[in-house]
């Protein structure tokens, strides 16, 4: 079967106006627990998009760690590719696809660092190899699998069971401007429903876009 000849008929739901939630973040609370419930692989998977300060713009699937009316929550490296786009240009995009609901969630807005505290309280969440790795790696840089194996050797060393969190790595915290709910329909009809900030920036618009 050639490439241009696979297709999927999206037919399980419908996203109407009349649905959605006053709240873009009521809404993805929503689809999110659902997405739970339907057991398709890593809900929390998310692309995030950045751009660096050439206009290069890249993309990588990392984790949401959390979300409230805040904001949206995920943990890496701030000298990596993206803190370095993160730094040039605090402005991204996340996308989240739960192919068994055949819905996607699109999200853009500004990214900011999140508290000492709270970054160091997810790492130290995080299992102790996790942690030691965030230690060991020099994200993004070029290594070969022999040095990465040794540093990751000196560092359990160095710190055992108990790695304190490195300065390098810590949290952001994307606050979104713009959500976009999409759901597949029939002959490529599919429900797009956009919420962007108001002019006064304390509510949101709803609207619904063209497939």
């Amino acid at each position: 079967m050639s490439v241009s000849d696979l297709r999927q008929s999206y037919e399980k739901s419908v996203l109407l106006e009349g649905q959605a939630a006053a709240s873009p973040f009521d809404q993805f609370k929503l689809w999110f627990d659902e997405a739970l419930v339907a057991g398709g692989p890593e809900p929390n998977a998310m692309t995030l998009a950045t751009v660096d300060a050439s206009g290069q713009p890249s993309a990588r699937i990392v984790l949401i760690k959390g979300y409230d009316d805040h904001g949206f929550t995920f943990f890496t490296n701030y000298e990596s590719r993206k803190g370095c786009d993160l730094l040039a240009n605090p402005r991204a995009a996340l996308l989240f696809f739960w192919q068994p609901l055949e819905r996607q969630v699109r999200i853009e807005g500004v990214v900011e660092r999140v508290a000492a505290d709270e970054s160091d309280a997810y790492f130290n969440s995080r299992p102790v190899g996790s942690r030691i790795g965030a230690w060991a790696s020099e994200q993004s840089r070029p290594i070969t699998r022999e040095a990465l194996e040794a540093r990751e050797r000196e560092f359990r060393e160095r710190y055992g069971d108990a790695p304190p969190r490195p300065p390098h790595w810590g949290g952001y915290r994307l606050a979104p401007t713009r959500f976009e709910f999409w759901q597949g329909r029939p002959s490529r009809l599919h429900d797009r429903l956009r919420y962007q900030r108001d002019a006064g920036g304390a509510g949101w618009t709803l609207d619904r876009l063209s497939p």
